[in-house]
This record gives C-alpha cells, sequence and structure tokens, in this order.
C-alpha cells in the first residue's frame, strides 16, 4: 500500500530539515549541512511494513513553485494523501503574501486532483519566537492561516526542529495515513487494562513516531478520575518521549550497539519499552506498585501474535 504526501512551502522553510530528523533520524545538529532541494525529491519510506510513504519534497524556489502549479500540475497534484504546506514563522511581506498566494493554488489543484486529500499546515521555526510569546503568535497564525484556507478544513501545528513539536504534528500526519487506527486504540486499551497500566503507546519502529494510544492525547477524560487525580500526565508526554528514545538511539548506534528493550522502575512508576510486533514498539506505563516488570513483558509476549494480525487487518482495511 503507497500513500502519496506532498512536502511543500517556500525554500528555506525547513522542509527537508525535517525529514530528515524523521525519516533518516538525523539530530537537529545536522541539519545546517542539507542544501537546498532541486525541483523534487521523491523517498519511499518503508512505515509500518507493508505501508509505503511515498514522500515528494518540493523544492520551493518560485520557478519549481510556477512549474508544480503548471506544466507539472496534474503530475504533481494527482494521488494525494496528505499535503503538509510549511511555513516560516519569520517570513515577512511580501514574501509572505507570495507564499499565501502559491499555498491557496496548491489548495485549488488538490481540489482538482485529489479532493479527499487532507491538509496540515506546519508553523515552523517557533524556537525562534520567544518562549513566552509562542502561544499567541501561534494563535494569531492558527486563525490566519485558516482564513486563507476558506472552506478547506486543515490542521496548523507549530513545530521546531529542536523539541518535541516536530514530533506531534508528524505522529498526527502518520495518524491519518493508517486505516483504521482507531481499533488498534481499542485493543490498546484492553491490553492496559490487562497489565493495569495507566496507558500504552504503541511507536512506529523506525521513526518512533506515535500510532496508537490506549487514551485519547487530547483528553483526560479518557482515564479514571482516580488515576487523573492521583498521577499528572503531561500533555507533551507522547512526543518528547518520541525525542527521547530517538535520541538514545542514536546514542547506542554511536557505541556500535543495537537498542532492543528499556525497563525502568521508580519509586512513581513502572515503565517497560519493548517490541510489540516487528514494525512497532510498546510503552507500557505503571503506576501500581505490585506489578512487576515481569508479569508486564509476558503481557507483551503474549500480545504480539494478536497486534500482528491488527496491524495487518490495519493496512489491508
Amino acid at each position: 500500500m503507497k500513500k502519496k504526501v506532498l512536502l511543500m512551502g517556500a525554500s528555506g522553510s525547513g522542509k527537508t530539515s525535517m525529514r530528515s530528523m524523521i525519516f533518516s533520524n538525523n539530530p537537529a545538529s545536522l541539519t545546517s549541512r542539507l542544501g537546498a532541494t532541486i525541483d523534487v525529491e521523491q523517498n519511499h519510506v518503508r512505515f509500518l511494513g507493508d505501508l509505503i510513504l511515498n514522500l515528494w519534497d518540493c523544492g520551493g524556489q518560485d520557478a519549481f513553485m510556477d512549474s508544480y502549479l503548471t506544466t507539472q500540475r496534474s503530475t504533481i497534484f494527482s494521488h494525494v494523501g496528505v499535503m503538509i504546506y510549511v511555513f516560516d514563522v519569520e517570513m515577512r511581506e511580501p514574501e509572505m503574501s507570495k507564499d499565501l498566494d502559491y499555498y491557496q493554488e496548491c489548495l485549488g489543484s488538490l481540489a482538482q486532483f485529489s479532493k479527499d486529500a487532507s491538509v496540515f499546515l506546519l508553523v515552523h521555526k517557533m524556537d525562534l519566537v520567544r518562549e513566552g510569546e509562542r502561544a499567541a503568535i501561534l494563535l494569531k497564525k492558527t486563525k490566519e492561516l485558516e482564513k486563507e484556507s476558506r472552506d478547506v478544513s486543515v490542521k496548523v501545528f507549530g513545530t521546531s526542529i529542536y523539541d518535541e513539536t516536530l514530533y506531534k504534528a508528524w505522529s498526527n500526519i502518520v495518524n491519518t495515513l493508517i486505516p483504521n487506527a482507531q481499533n488498534l486504540s481499542k485493543h490498546l486499551r484492553k491490553f492496559a487494562d490487562a497489565c493495569s497500566a495507566t496507558e500504552v503507546i504503541l511507536f512506529e519502529r523506525t521513526t518512533f513516531l506515535v500510532i496508537a494510544t490506549s487514551s485519547n492525547p487530547d483528553s483526560s477524560d479518557s482515564f479514571p478520575p482516580d488515576t487523573v487525580a492521583t498521577h499528572a500526565l503531561d500533555p507533551k508526554r507522547y512526543e518528547r518521549t518520541s525525542e527521547l528514545i530517538k535520541a538514545f538511539k542514536q546514542s547506542c548506534s554511536r557505541l556500535r550497539e543495537e537498542f532492543h528493550s528499556l525497563e525502568m522502575e521508580l519509586s512513581e512508576f513502572t515503565a517497560v519499552l519493548d517490541e510489540m510486533t516487528k514494525n512497532t514498539y510498546v510503552l507500557v506505563v505503571v503506576h501500581n506498585p505490585i506489578v512487576e516488570t515481569a508479569a508486564i513483558k509476558m503481557n507483551i509476549r503474549m500480545a504480539r501474535r494478536k497486534f500482528e494480525e491488527l496491524q495487518g487487518d490495519s493496512l489491508v482495511s
């Protein structure tokens, strides 16, 4: 199964840097070495085994954008599953007006050739904005971009290659490309109950993007009231975990070691990160002090076959 993903935006907005971090596991410190994308750079990224992301990284120079919207229009915008348009948060007039014109033309092309495509807008390089002003600026940008999108439904994220926001945005993006992802979440909730776990999270093996969770990441209503009251759950926990584990994997590779699993037994909670299927890792977080890590790992082993079947079903659906 192939899903076409368009990555678009002005030259220098940071498209290639974020792609190299998410899919090539390059650290942020090395992204400055990347050159500008010339025309269209295609990559086939294997995601969840049989799901192939056909990623089109489109150069943002004016000459290329004009070509995409004229002579290459049907080629670029046909069979698109997701379009990601990246806006540089520091872009000023008149470049911003020109970028918005290109964006609106891209929306028109999608409406003609891929009317069911999802649209994600990333307000990128948020690290350049003072921390106390980020929320207000992102809210303002979101309202502006939603207005420019007219009747097209869009999702807007503020992102930076230097923190967990990039993983939050891309986890949401890839989640829309996984058929039947809600079914995986439903079975993760059952698995969490079997483990007496506060929460269970399923990650894609290579990118460590979040595929599914045992809870709704945007609401504490999915947790039992006593759990919420007793254990403060950070709303950024999924993205921070992705970021930290990828950094740990990079450290292992520098030492010529391979990452397999992780166990933590702290006074507040126990956490086990282990392989669930050949394409996924599972993180089980338990606050019940009587639950042993050995029991958690045994439950993971017993659940592997079922989740292999569910993953296969979700890709076939």
